[in-house]
């Protein structure tokens, strides 16, 4: 995805078609589209053959693409899961793990990267009914994605900005949410990563419209891309107009957050409310 999010940005900028690009490459219009929907594999001659279609002559971000297209014909550690992840979904795990500053705004539950198992488990089995072993695998993999923020040799950061309804909304039983706020405080200790509670005091804000993500490759030198979920699927926007509307939320969110050390306090009385 993450590849053909660029691939679609340089040939829009050339002012070309997909059935033009295609051509080019000895392939169809289909194909193009399913590059840049990040639904198939990539050929190190095809990157190449558009880059060269496409204008873009700097040696390093050649280099950045063509080294993107083999490493996407590695398996992800995600697809060892095969059925348990929808395919929306495995593809932002992989978007996930090639970025190195994640800012998420969570409205309604602790962002899946900060969530103790139990609490996984506890919102995981409150949606759709689903088998015993689909759970758990589904745990699973949440669990494995926090390795992302937590090995500090991937070098990736985490901001975490949280509505207080989802930090007070009851999950699982008193247990789980003590535990659930006690890791939160843990975690918000490390050095890459922030926790901000925005408070019922602040009023309507700047994401009226729901939970988003927004994923920073600074070390490909590549654009943001901001991914929303929905209910049985989800969408990943890369345009600068769209890049631009999310930031500009997000950092108005970050201002009318409780300062990190404000929402370590907050999620202390939390507990002390759940004795």
């Amino acid at each position: 995805m993450l590849l053909g999010s660029e691939l679609r940005k340089y040939r829009e900028v050339r002012g070309l078609t997909r059935g033009e690009a295609g051509h080019y490459i000895r392939g169809s219009e289909s194909k193009i589209s399913r590059m840049e929907l990040g639904r198939v594999g990539f050929k190190v001659r095809d990157v190449e053959d558009l880059l060269k279609l496409y204008g873009v002559t700097d040696k390093d971000r050649v280099q950045t693409m063509v080294k993107l297209a083999r490493d996407s014909k590695k398996p992800g550690w995600w697809q060892e899961y095969g059925d348990a992840l929808p395919n929306w979904f495995q593809v932002y795990v992989g978007l996930e793990e090639a970025a190195t500053r994640i800012r998420v705004y969570e409205a309604q539950f602790v962002p899946g990267m900060l969530q103790t198992e139990d609490y996984a488990r506890a919102v995981i089995s409150a949606g759709r009914p689903i088998s015993e072993e689909l759970l758990e695998d589904r745990v699973a993999v949440r669990m494995r994605r926090q390795r992302h923020i937590e090995d500090d040799a991937t070098g990736c950061k985490l901001w975490a900005i949280i509505d207080e309804a989802a930090v007070r909304r009851p999950v699982g039983g008193p247990d789980i949410m003590r535990g659930q706020l006690e890791r939160l405080i843990k975690l918000s200790e490390r050095r890459n990563i922030t926790v901000q509670v925005v408070p019922f005091s602040a009023g309507a804000h700047a994401a009226e419209a729901g939970s988003f993500t927004i994923l920073r490759y600074p070390d490909f030198g590549l654009s943001d891309i901001i991914y929303l979920e929905q209910l049985t699927g989800s969408m990943c926007l890369d345009r600068r107009s769209e890049i631009d509307a999310y930031t500009m939320a997000m950092e108005r969110l970050s201002v009318i957050a409780e300062p990190p050390n404000n929402t370590t306090e907050i999620l202390k009385d939390m507990i002390d409310d759940l004795k």
